[in-house]
């Protein structure tokens, strides 16, 4: 048994600690953590955003996910909608709960931790479905997500921030379990 508890996480108080670990799990640069600070601390006055973490008996931050129910006027609902919409499928950024972040520390990824943090968020969403996007590259973190029910809704989603080509996933709530 994984001796790393996952629960409620003041993602505003430990903010710097959630984006260590998203640094080292997504390899960010500094540059790229000081953007992503401000972001994180925006989406927090969101209404209906929730954050979970994942700790160490020491209580260090090892991994974190947060998300929100989805709004069409955010900036990634405009990115990806007209994606969605080519593919007749714009209307799961409806009544759909975001997955926003989830990153584990690298050292403790593979133990279960990233399939506890979405469930333990979606869990208590009061939407009808979720959805996120990954680099669209098969991966283990696209694994897990197919494992819990999401799939491909658009591929090759480009961002103008990111180099590399994203895929925006769904998935009815609650998510599979297995």
């Amino acid at each position: 048994m994984d001796d790393v508890a996952v629960g409620p996480l003041d993602l505003a108080a430990r903010v710097d600690d959630a984006l260590a670990v998203q640094a080292l799990a997504f390899g960010l640069t500094d540059d790229e953590v000081t953007i992503r600070r401000q972001i994180v601390l925006r989406h927090l006055h969101c209404p209906g955003a929730r954050a979970l973490g994942a700790t160490t008996p020491a209580g260090r931050l090892v991994g974190f996910v947060y998300g929100m129910p989805n709004d069409r006027a955010h900036w990634w609902s405009t990115v990806v909608e007209p994606y969605l919409r080519s593919e007749h499928l714009d209307h799961w950024l409806d009544d759909s709960f975001v997955i926003t972040e989830l990153h584990v520390h690298p050292a403790y990824q593979h133990r279960g931790i990233g399939r506890r943090l979405i469930t333990g968020l979606t869990d208590t969403a009061r939407q009808p479905r979720s959805i996120l996007s990954a680099i669209d590259t098969e991966s283990p973190a696209r694994t897990l997500y197919r494992s819990l029910g999401y799939q491909d809704i658009a591929r090759r989603v480009l961002f103008p921030s990111a180099p590399t080509p994203y895929a925006v996933m769904g998935a009815p709530l609650p998510l599979r379990r297995p």
